[in-house]
């Protein structure tokens, strides 16, 4: 009777042994990038990202742990891959999207740009990475990591073979892309300027997620001959540089939200320059032996920057720094 556990051993071992054998192999054919891309060939531009590379140990390839890195393993996936799943999948509904951004950050948690993930809008709004990443498309030339892109580029030249980054942005925030398309706009559909210039999209305390603590901080971070200080601030700038500018795009010139006068005039009483018509003895201007005594004060045919050009501020003396005159 004591021989039969002996028995059962000596057979059970090597069947242990031979099983787990195929287990290793089976995690190691999901450790190789080769065994996945067989069968999932449209995804092999992931070779050619950061987390393709080969030589640098940080990679999941360079680690080599591949495809199970972010997708886990699941060694009954080979023999039969639509009833065995992978443990992680991404796109909307796979998993919840909480789950799926957990994956990245992972690895990518130690980002100074992540620090405010969890408090920021998209964070909190169950924007996932892949949202805006494609993990496994070729990045455009001069760039490291692709975008996705859901709609055709609205720009009505295309000077560049870079995937431009607004192309992402725009495919939620709609609003935004009626705005870069503007007549008065910031240089976004050319390339010049990016959203993530003033923006971070991984997350910020401020509002909007602005990259500063304030608007005007962040507008001066380009604007710099606007900061000051002067003498004689204009108080509408001091407050707030979207008190006056639309920081997408407008009608009207300068990224104005109104034209002047009337953007002016949202703030300024009329009762120094009224906007009624001229009388028969002042004249537009004073021309010395015409019947007008005095120049007209009156603000028909006129725009406040005639005068008033120092709008965000003057250093000059007396009453011209004061009203921010010529």
């Amino acid at each position: 009777m004591a021989s039969r556990p002996i028995a059962v051993c000596f057979f059970a071992v090597p069947l242990i042994i031979f099983l787990s054998a195929l287990r290793s192999r089976e995690v190691l054919a999901q450790a190789d990038p080769a065994a996945c891309l067989s069968c999932h060939k449209d995804q092999a531009g992931l070779m050619d990202t950061m987390h393709g590379a080969k030589s640098d140990p940080a990679s999941p390839v360079g680690a080599g742990k591949a495809c199970s890195a972010c997708h886990g393993v699941n060694p009954n996936h080979v023999g039969n891959p639509a009833a065995n799943k992978h443990p992680v999948r991404f796109g909307k509904g796979a998993i919840p999207a909480r789950e799926q951004t957990e994956v990245c950050m992972s690895c990518h948690a130690g980002n100074r740009h992540l620090a405010f993930w969890e408090s920021g809008r998209h964070g909190r709004n169950d924007v996932r990475c892949n949202d805006c990443h494609a993990v496994h498309a070729t990045p455009s030339r001069g760039s490291t990591v692709a975008f996705t892109r859901r709609d055709p580029t609205v720009s009505p030249v295309i000077g560049t073979e870079r995937q431009l980054e607004y192309e992402t942005c725009i495919g939620c925030h709609k609003q935004t892309k009626v705005q870069i398309n503007k007549p008065s706009h910031h240089p976004i559909v050319e390339g010049k300027v990016t959203c993530s210039s003033c923006h971070n999209p991984h997350g910020a305390q401020s509002h909007a997620m602005i990259k500063h603590e304030t608007v005007n901080i962040q507008c001066w971070n380009c604007h710099s001959d606007k900061r000051g200080p002067f003498l004689f601030q204009h108080p509408a700038v001091e407050e707030n540089c979207l008190s006056c500018h639309a920081p997408h795009g407008s009608s009207h010139t300068k990224l104005l939200n109104e034209r002047v006068p009337n953007l002016c005039q949202d703030c300024h009483d009329w009762s120094r320059h009224p906007g009624t018509a001229y009388s028969g003895d002042q004249g537009f201007i004073r021309i010395p032996g015409s019947p007008a005594k005095t120049a007209n004060t009156r603000f028909v045919a006129r725009s406040c920057l005639n005068c008033h050009n120092a709008i965000h501020g003057s250093n000059a003396p007396a009453s011209r720094g004061k009203y921010l005159t010529r």
